[in-house]
């Protein structure tokens, strides 16, 4: 077994340099939708690189977490450092769709019944 763990605490201590939030507050959850705004850069961080390959399409703060390994708390800093760099973007997801109320879904179907 090898000193350095896939999680271990000094490995996600390295991996955010000891931080445990963003630099600057980002309202992330676990549904916020992140979007890369372009390609990774020469000299990033293993991590930002991975976070803005997988991130050309819209994936969620807890894809991520899921798809890096990575504990949410940890890719919360990382994306935080990725915003504030405008590397990436970060949105509400597509809220569902607000169904109609049930007397007119009724009626509807009366109506449809008589024809």
């Amino acid at each position: 077994m090898s000193d350095w763990e896939e999680t271990s605490p000094e490995r996600l201590y390295v991996i955010t340099g000891g931080r445990s939030g963003a630099s600057a507050p980002a309202e992330l959850d676990l549904v916020t939708l992140i979007v890369a705004r372009s390609g990774p850069k020469p000299g990033m961080q293993p991590e930002h690189t991975a976070i803005v390959r997988i991130c050309q399409a819209p994936l969620s703060v807890a894809e991520i977490s899921a798809y890096l390994r990575l504990p949410v708390s940890v890719v919360t800093v990382l994306l935080g450092d990725l915003l504030d760099q405008d590397r990436v973007f970060a949105r509400a997801p597509v809220p569902p769709a607000r169904l109609p109320d049930r007397a007119l879904i009724e009626a509807v179907i009366d109506g449809l019944q008589r024809l």
